[in-house]
């Protein structure tokens, strides 16, 4: 910061008794810029930077916000006088396995702290831990880079290309690129339990069995309140929203709410899976469901000897895949027959995804562990033969990304390399947009872009821009500033 500049702080707090709310608000003026920080008490936050024409206009602006949380029960404070509100881990019994084989395990990563997010595609295995860890790694287990971020990781998504992590913190960061950002914000008193990304609409399922979505500008849509709680499922596709709690699972109209079917199921909501036409939520009581997407009928029943933490399935739901609380997986034919139930060796699987006749399983020791799930390498499981299991070592010098948080953190280029697209940050009705500059785009869609780096007037190199059916555009590949 330049010498002699002024600088004046007002820090608040709002903290309700009970499960209300619990989160601060910052505002630091500096001359002509006003930064706010904001978010869960005893957490980072996010923050966000305004330059103003005139050091006048920047105080007036602060004051500005600060009246407002005043306004909404926020109240003088000092940092670090309450302590933080602790948000829900979710804790889990593993007992030992009552298979007699154990699965044909390939490789194994040890994360180093429990792990619950992971996706699987093409190219890449994602597993996110609790300390805030997200390692990418190829199909042969070899790890490739690592994401460090401000808090434990609750779960990953995608949605297309884009990759997603949801935080102890309420923020989902947006892990496409080398610059991870917070794409979204989630309100501060809400305990995430899982999400769902569709088309760039956040759904968000919480400790008190709510669903929340937001859309690409982190702005609210709307709200619902379950017939259950602690829902750890919400799936999301272009028919519905939906999301699984202790009383079954709810289908909701994607576009306002509307309640479009109920089915209670055998125990309370444990995990989601969806394919096309089906979603499977598995349960306490020992079974995983499926589920029609358009009536919610049940349409099978895959029943296991222990609570179901996690399922998955082959494409179209060919098999059925779950994982339960006495460290074994299963698999079944589509109609409910069990074909194997094996030993994870390592724990409860928490998450799982299957993809090219494996089966990728997060558990509950931390690690991320690839199955061998052909036939032939069950067979041989279950007659006492497998492999080796390979440990996968961290490279000495692995690549390690972590969050921007100003526009400091982001490159800068002077020229614009060729097929590359310029965005502009812009004032919209108070707030800061982004909006399109280059020819061949519709300059009227904003842009999803990190709120962390947003300066007013600022023109930044995106690699690629995809449109989305809500209109807007998402980034794609590396942000630079253009000087």
């Amino acid at each position: 910061m330049p010498a002699g500049t002024t600088v004046s702080t007002t820090y608040l707090e709002l903290s309700q008794e009970g499960e209300g709310a619990h989160k601060f608000y910052e505002v630091t003026v500096a001359d002509q810029s006003v930064t706010v920080r904001y978010g869960r008490i005893g957490a980072i936050g996010q923050t966000q930077t305004t330059a103003f024409a005139s050091a006048a206009k920047a105080r007036a602006a602060a004051a500005k916000k600060v009246a407002e949380k005043v306004r909404k029960g926020y109240a003088p404070a000092v940092p670090g006088q309450r302590a933080p509100r602790a948000v829900t881990r979710r804790q889990v019994a593993s007992a030992p396995s009552t298979a007699r084989a154990v699965a044909p395990v390939l490789w194994r990563f040890r994360t180093g702290s429990s792990a619950f997010g992971i996706h699987v595609d093409d190219d890449h295995c994602w597993v996110g831990n609790q300390a805030g860890d997200v390692y990418t790694l190829d199909h042969n287990g070899g790890v490739l880079a690592r994401f460090q971020l401000p808090d434990g990781v609750k779960c990953l998504v995608a949605d297309d290309f884009w990759i997603y992590a949801g935080c102890d913190d309420g923020s989902v960061y947006d892990l496409s690129s080398k610059l991870p950002f917070a794409a979204y914000d989630i309100a501060a008193d809400v305990d995430i339990f899982w999400l769902d990304i569709h088309e760039g609409v956040l759904n968000v399922s919480d400790r008190e069995g709510r669903l929340t979505v937001i859309d690409h500008e982190d702005e609210h849509q709307w709200a619902r309140r379950s017939q259950g709680e602690h829902a750890w499922m919400v799936r999301a596709d272009d028919r519905a929203v939906y999301h699984g709690h202790t009383g079954g699972v709810t289908a909701y109209a994607p576009d306002g709410g509307g309640e479009l079917w109920h089915t209670p199921t055998r125990g309370g909501v444990l995990f989601g899976w969806q394919e096309d036409d089906a979603v499977y939520a598995g349960t306490a009581h020992r079974a995983v469901q499926r589920l029609a997407k358009a009536t919610g009928a049940v349409e099978a029943t895959y029943a296991c000897d222990s609570p179901v933490y996690s399922c998955a399935t082959s494409p179209n739901g060919r098999f059925v895949f779950a994982g339960d609380a006495a460290s074994s997986v299963y698999c079944f034919d589509r109609d409910g027959t069990r074909l194997w139930k094996l030993g994870t060796g390592g724990g409860s699987a928490l998450s799982m995804q299957y993809r090219a006749g494996r089966l990728y399983l997060v558990t509950t020791d931390g690690s991320l562990v690839c199955v061998d799930a052909s036939e032939a390498a069950v067979s041989a499981a279950q007659q006492g033969t497998v492999p080796q299991a390979r440990d996968v070592k961290l490279a000495a010098a692995l690549p390690t990304y972590a969050p921007a948080t100003a526009a400091t953190a982001v490159a800068t280029v002077t020229r614009v390399p060729a097929g590359a697209v310029v965005v502009e940050c812009v004032q919209d009705a108070g707030r800061l947009r982004v909006h399109v500059v280059s020819e061949g785009y519709d300059g009227s869609w904003n842009v999803q872009f990190p709120r962390a780096i947003r300066q007013p007037g600022a023109r930044y190199v995106v690699d690629a821009l995809h449109a989305a059916a809500g209109g807007f555009y998402r980034v794609r590949g590396d942000i630079r500033r253009l000087q």
